[in-house]
């Protein structure tokens, strides 16, 4: 299935958004300290693109890949108990 004109403009944002931090000297930190700005934006994209569709975005943008590998490390952090979550209030 072809990749729609919204989730190339959904990955494209999230690629320019990688790209600003790093030309600023920013680094995976920082970028996870301000990951939830585009989780609305990246969440879209897990719901409407497949595998092979992510995988896609991942190849054509640099940026956008350094944020869903981040995503992933994160979420398989939690996963696995490395990373420890807050309990619910």
């Amino acid at each position: 299935m072809a990749l729609t004109e919204r989730q190339h403009l959904l990955a494209q944002t999230i690629d320019k958004w990688v790209i600003a931090i790093e030309a600023n000297g920013g680094d995976e930190e920082e970028m996870l300290t301000k990951a939830w700005s585009q989780s609305t934006t990246f969440k879209e994209l897990l719901d409407t693109c497949t595998q092979e569709q992510m995988n896609e975005l991942c190849e054509e943008y640099e940026g956008f890949y350094a944020y869903a590998k981040l995503m992933e490390m994160l979420a398989q952090g939690i996963h696995d108990g490395t990373i420890e979550v807050p309990p619910d209030n």
